[in-house]
This record gives structure tokens, C-alpha cells and sequence, in this order.
């Protein structure tokens, strides 16, 4: 009796429960990766077109049924190719969660020589881009600037970041706690809401933070203002401690044991 028991528990009380919370597990998620990648459209036009299609059907709008039936292959692979970077941008997401990360090397260093350098070049009004690596690799960013592998150092980031040096116009990646590379190109931001005042910079570090979990620091060269890009989102005008902060909360590693590493700030 026992073990009817358990099993009528376990098949008509348990895995349904189970089934519950897995879904809306996924449909949160799913709806945080369609937030984050501006994917809504495609759904409202997929929603528009089920939706057209279920009144032809209950109404039977044959003529409406028969276009729509020719038209469906056309309209997925229409709508594949208009929302290509998006699907891009969801798988991209998607794999960028937790439970498919399989690499936890530790990114540890000291974000001393970044915060002096950018306070320096922002009161010098020197536009700066620095793009902080996590869990998704930047090789495709690496390559297309100029590989240093040098020490993250503040006179370094200076350095690349004056006006009279071949570099300072692109992107340096920190990668490990590494300068990987300078003079590198991001991909910029297909926004269309994005402010009209934000340069070439803006874009780009709004850009790789749609693609990528990468954390963006700018410099303006135009006001010298602070401005931080992660998660598809571009925090404006920060002030140096708002900067350090949000940097040392962004990239504080997580090693393979689960516990967080410390990123470490000096203060003056």
C-alpha cells in the first residue's frame, strides 16, 4: 500500500510540480534573454501573424488561410533573416548562462591602474574604451586590433589612450587580468533610441554589451564623462567612485568551487 502510495505521490503530485517549475523557469528566462536583446518585435509580429491565423481558421476565411498557408515557409524564413542579429544575440545569451559555462579560469587583478588612468584621461579629456572580458571569449575583438599580452598597468592604458599614438582610437581588451590587445573594433549598437549626442564610442561599448556579458568602460573626449556598458544597457556620465564600484561588483570571478574570487581596488 506503501508503495502505491509513493508512486501515485511521485507520478500525479511531484513531476507535474516539477513540470510547473521547470517551465516557468524557461519562460522567465526566456523573457529576460527577449528583454535584453530587444527580440520583442519578433515576437509581436509572430503573435500578430498566430493570431490572424487562428481567426481565419475559426472563421473559415478560406481565401485568408490559403494565402497564409502559401506565405508561412516565406514569412520564417523572412523573419530569420531580418532578425538575424537578434537570434544571434539569444543564443548568445543563452549560452552564456551558468550551467553551460565550462571554463572558470580566474580573471583576479587589481583595478587600481584602471580607475587612476581613466580619472586622468577624463579630466585631460581624452576619449578612452576599455572592454573588461568575462565568460564569453572576445578572440573575434582580440583580432582585429593589435596584440600587446602586456601588464595592466596605468601608465600603459595612458600610454595607448594619447592623442599622438596609432592605438588610441580603438579598443583595449583586458582579457585575465592582461592588456590582450589596443586598437581594436567593436561592433556598434543597432539601437535606434540610442541619444543622438553619443559618439562612435558610445555606440560601440553599447554594441559589444548587446552581444556579449563584456563590460564596457568610456571615456568621452568630448565632456570627459564616465560611462559604463554591460547587459545591453549604457549607464551615462558615472562618477569615478560609481565607476569603481560597479567594476569591482562586475568582475569579481567566480572560481570552480562556486566562491568569489576577489578583484581588488587600492585606494589612495
Amino acid at each position: 500500500m506503501n508503495w502505491l502510495l509513493n508512486v501515485w505521490f511521485l507520478r500525479d503530485l511531484l513531476l507535474p510540480a516539477l513540470d510547473i517549475i521547470i517551465l516557468a523557469f524557461i519562460i522567465y528566462k526566456g523573457y529576460q534573454i527577449l528583454v535584453q536583446t530587444r527580440a520583442v518585435q519578433l515576437v509581436k509580429g509572430a503573435l500578430f501573424v498566430a493570431l490572424t491565423y487562428a481567426v481565419a481558421f475559426f472563421l473559415n476565411l478560406r481565401t485568408l488561410l490559403w494565402i497564409l498557408n502559401t506565405l508561412a515557409p516565406s514569412l520564417v524564413i523572412g523573419l530569420a533573416i531580418i532578425f538575424q542579429p537578434e537570434l544571434r544575440k539569444i543564443f548568445t545569451r543563452i549560452g552564456q548562462g551558468r550551467l553551460l559555462e565550462f571554463s572558470g579560469g580566474s580573471r583576479s587583478f587589481a583595478l587600481d591602474a584602471v580607475i587612476k588612468s581613466v580619472e586622468a584621461l577624463s579630466y585631460r579629456r581624452r576619449g578612452a574604451l576599455i572592454v573588461f572580458a568575462r565568460s564569453v571569449g572576445q578572440k573575434t575583438v582580440i583580432e582585429s586590433g593589435t596584440r600587446i599580452d602586456g601588464e595592466l598597468t596605468s601608465e600603459l592604458l595612458l600610454t595607448i589612450f594619447a592623442y599622438d599614438t596609432a592605438l588610441h582610437d580603438g579598443a583595449v581588451v583586458v582579457e585575465d587580468g592582461k592588456v590582450a590587445a589596443a586598437g581594436c573594433f567593436l561592433p556598434l549598437s543597432e539601437q535606434l533610441d540610442v541619444r543622438r549626442s553619443f559618439g562612435t564610442r558610445h555606440r560601440a561599448a553599447l554594441g559589444l554589451a548587446e552581444e556579449s556579458d563584456a563590460v564596457v568602460l568610456v571615456v568621452s573626449e568630448e565632456t570627459g564623462a564616465l560611462s559604463l556598458a554591460y547587459e545591453a544597457n549604457l549607464y551615462y556620465d558615472m562618477d569615478i567612485g560609481e565607476v569603481q564600484k560597479k567594476l569591482i561588483q562586475l568582475l569579481q570571478p567566480v572560481d570552480s568551487s562556486g566562491i568569489q574570487e576577489e578583484v581588488v581596488a587600492f585606494e589612495d
